[in-house]
């Protein structure tokens, strides 16, 4: 049937997995496709984009985003996470505020700020690791966000980069190295920035729909840190995306998604797969409550003796049903994997099969040796 009328909670249910999980393409597509996919330094087993990444790409490995990172047309920015965006996308969210004042040069008579100093070295060296910056402006530190001593140096990096004013060009050994970014100016009259804010919200509700109106309410206010220029406008903008968007009233709750999404087929492929906390299928806790009935919480940071699924639980996706969740880890070049379910573990054959089908995926993801 068509995604433009769902009936019950179990069309939505096809409909979050046939949304996100496409037939799987060529990196680069995929990416297109995607628009955004968010980062996550943890290995466990892998970095949450690579595990995002390898549901949706042809014999996908773990690195190879970072590897290819220079031909794929994509920047590290921040979306309503940090992450991977295609230009396209990135192009719709600069100039940020401030960067136009960190660009232009100081009155006569006075010095450059360190910001402008520090844009100058760069546009001289082409790109600069910042240990280079620090050798040559010794910053010293700062506190950062989380009120423990950072790198001045790095803090400034990190400051001119989500400005916009630099770009990421590669990373060595998992460090950033930048170049200067030179954006065209923004959207001036009322029309054009309203079409990019729209684009902006297209672009989120792609990735993650068919979304409750709660949810897509937090999605735009996201913006207010990947958009700041335009924090006072996501109001209007939410309500434009509820008058744009397909929509249904099911048990109560609106659901928002793509005027165009995929059709749905009458039963899900039997096939298991471990999502990454992040990924489009259950990064909304909210959704996924609605949608699965049960509480899936991210406890990496949870004190140990408090957690109840694991440090990195991967929740387990069977058919269109996330059952449970699995903790994965490699220790001595071998695949170590645990599993913990809602209910009962599913007792047809078919489930063990391809369970078994998705933890052999996920060694030659990992390039384990069979």
């Amino acid at each position: 049937m068509p995604t433009s009328c769902p009936r019950d909670l179990e069309d939505l249910r096809r409909m979050a997995v046939a949304q996100t999980l496409f037939p799987p393409a060529s990196l680069k597509r995929a990416l297109e496709r995607l628009g955004f996919v968010q980062a996550d330094p943890i290995r466990a087993p892998a970095r949450a984009q690579d595990l995002i990444l390898r549901h949706r790409v042809k014999g996908y490995r773990a690195g190879d985003l970072e590897r290819r990172y220079e031909t794929l047309g994509i920047a590290e920015d921040f979306f309503i996470n940090y992450g991977f965006v295609t230009h396209a996308v990135q192009n719709l969210m600069h100039p940020r505020r401030r960067a136009a004042r960190e660009m232009a040069p100081p009155r006569p008579g006075r010095r450059p700020s360190r910001a402008q100093q520090l844009l100058e070295f760069v546009r001289e060296q082409g790109a600069v690791h910042p240990r280079e910056v620090d050798a040559h402006f010794s910053h010293g530190r700062v506190t950062n966000y989380w009120g423990g001593s950072s790198n001045a140096t790095t803090h400034l990096l990190d400051a001119l980069h989500y400005q916009g004013l630099l770009r990421v060009v590669r990373r060595d050994k998992g460090i950033r190295v930048y170049a200067v970014h030179q954006h065209e100016a923004g959207p001036t009259d009322k029309a054009a920035r309203h079409a990019c804010i729209d684009a902006l919200v297209d672009a989120a509700v792609s990735i993650y729909a068919p979304l409750p109106g709660r949810s897509l309410s937090y999605i735009v206010r996201r913006f207010r840190l990947g958009t700041p220029q335009w924090r006072t406008e996501l109001t209007a903008a939410l309500q434009r995306a509820k008058h744009r968007l397909a929509q249904v009233r099911l048990e109560g709750v609106d659901w928002y998604w793509p005027a165009e999404a995929p059709r749905l087929s009458s039963r899900a492929d039997d096939i298991v797969r471990l999502l990454t906390p992040f990924d489009p299928v259950v990064w909304d806790r909210d959704r996924f409550e609605l949608l699965w009935n049960w509480q899936y919480r991210f406890e990496a940071y949870t004190p140990a003796s408090k957690r109840k699924l694991g440090y990195y639980a991967l929740p387990l996706l069977w058919r269109d049903r996330v059952i449970g969740w699995g903790n994965l880890a490699v220790h001595k070049g071998e695949l170590r994997a645990e599993f913990g379910y809602v209910g009962a573990k599913p007792r047809e054959p078919a489930f063990q099969r391809e369970l078994d089908l998705e933890l052999d995926r996920m060694r030659l993801f990992l390039r384990l040796e069979a």
